[in-house]
């Protein structure tokens, strides 16, 4: 495997100055094609932060981001637009769905901004909502759906036009048990496909479920289960 997310040596301060809060402290991290990680910390640890920086949703203060090879880092907001809508499906905890729309309009949407034609959406939001067994309610709107079959719904537009990376911000948070075991076990059917699932969560047993638990702490990586790195305790 090959590295796909490189990040090296990564500050992001907010409000610098007296008042400046540092909300990542020279964080490194290598992920590798095909791997299904969990990025774990509580409130104010920064891993919301580590998130917006994975996304290219927003660029570090210092420090380098490469991704596929490209250091997005510096980049515009234009053309991090871009690169988000090659390389990256998001999965968020509100669902983010238009309400007016049905599930299959929803997942074509971001198809239409990236000027897929009207017949090739259709069939890619098709596959997608049948990929994640909702292939009886496409011309159901969201008020019509349970909240997770909105987040299924989240997920198939997320995968309709195959992106590399999955990243997923606490994906069960709205969800009862049963529902948040569902779209666990979607998450590990697409990672065993082949995609790069990035899961946020501050659930320890949502953590669990992935090949490797990265924990963050104030700003730092404090423990990676893959690499063997455990700074609470002082090992490595």
């Amino acid at each position: 495997m090959s590295a796909l997310v490189e990040i090296r040596d990564i500050c992001k301060i907010y409000n610098p100055g007296e008042n400046e809060v540092k909300a990542l402290d020279h964080v490194s991290l290598t992920i590798d094609e095909n791997e299904f990680v969990a990025i774990i910390g509580q409130s104010g640890s920064g891993k919301s932060t580590l998130m917006n920086m994975l996304g290219c949703l927003d660029v570090p203060t210092s420090g380098s981001y490469f991704l596929h090879g490209q250091d997005v880092s510096h980049m515009s907001d234009n053309e991090l637009s871009d690169v988000r809508n090659k390389e990256i499906g998001f999965i968020f905890q509100g669902f983010n769905l238009i309400q007016n729309l049905t599930a299959l309009e929803n997942v074509e949407l971001p198809l239409i901004y990236r000027g897929v034609g009207k017949k090739e959406r259709t069939r890619l939001a098709d596959i997608a909502l049948d990929k994640v067994g909702l292939e009886k309610r496409k011309t159901h709107k969201p008020s019509e759906m349970s909240g997770g079959q909105q987040q299924r719904v989240a997920i198939a537009r997320a995968i309709a036009q195959a992106p590399p990376i999955i990243l997923a911000d606490e994906p069960t948070g709205n969800l009862d048990s049963g529902s948040s075991k569902e779209i666990m076990e979607i998450l590990k059917n697409l990672h065993e496909e082949g995609r790069t699932v990035i899961l946020i969560t501050h659930d320890n047993e949502i953590a669990s479920q992935a090949k490797r638990v990265i924990k963050i702490m104030d700003g730092k990586i404090v423990q990676d289960s893959a690499r063997g790195i455990s700074t609470e305790t002082g090992t490595e």
